[in-house]
């Protein structure tokens, strides 16, 4: 897969507008949640330390719960609750999530921007791998009414519905591409739907890796924080 970031027209070229996907063996489903297991594990036991700190900085630093817990999509299109550290004032915080973050946003606590910048606030999501509503790498958990350019996602795109064959991630393709944050225009909302599918048609092993060492790279150490 290239590093480059396609024209809609150019991705939409390769994918019949239904949405024909590649099926994923039972075996290789057995893999990929087994990699989640053992990276979410490892992660919780090895990032322990880190994951106090930010709660009690979280805690001390503003008024409210540590956790911010918001109702998503999961496999399928059930909604399950996942868990973020709160980057937000309490009052502001808007569980429905249909208000998208924008940079600058004054919602946001000081903290809170650091932790958006280096993706630490999506760390407690490794609670969700363990309990099986999410995956370490797949399309990123929309709230149900999740907006496209000024309208619901499903009616911006008739295969929106199709994002939801998988679990879904921590990260995703559409996030190592640039694709993360607002989708209030057209372009930023298609093309993260664009690679959300692309991942589904093209997922294995070696390709989750990959993401995750780019996310790793691109979003830890260089993210928006929106």
């Amino acid at each position: 897969m290239s590093d480059n970031v396609y024209s809609v027209d150019e991705i939409s070229s390769t994918r019949s507008i239904t949405g024909r996907y590649s099926s994923t063996g039972n075996a290789s489903k057995a893999l990929k949640r087994s990699v989640d297991l053992i990276g979410a594990s490892v992660g919780l036991l090895l990032l322990s330390p880190l994951l106090l700190f930010i709660a009690a900085a979280v805690k001390f630093t503003s008024k409210g719960p540590v956790l911010f817990c918001q109702r998503r999509h999961g496999l399928n299109g059930e909604t399950f609750v996942a868990y973020k550290f709160r980057s937000m004032y309490t009052k502001s915080c808007d569980t429905s999530g249909v208000q998208q973050t924008v940079k600058d946003d004054p919602r946001i606590t000081p903290l809170g921007r650091f932790l958006r910048r280096s993706n630490f606030d999506e760390l407690p999501q490794l609670l969700n791998v363990l309990e099986g509503k999410m995956s370490l790498v797949g399309p990123r958990p929309h709230v149900p009414g999740m907006l496209a350019n000024g309208v619901p996602y499903e009616e911006f795109d008739s295969r929106y519905q199709s994002r939801h064959k998988v679990r879904p991630g921590i990260t995703g393709l559409a996030q190592v591409r640039g694709f993360r944050g607002e989708t209030k225009d057209a372009y930023a909302a298609r093309m993260r739907l664009e690679y959300d599918l692309d991942y589904i048609e093209s997922q294995s092993t070696l390709l989750d890796i990959r993401i995750m060492f780019e996310t790793v790279m691109k979003e830890f150490f260089g993210g928006k924080g929106y």
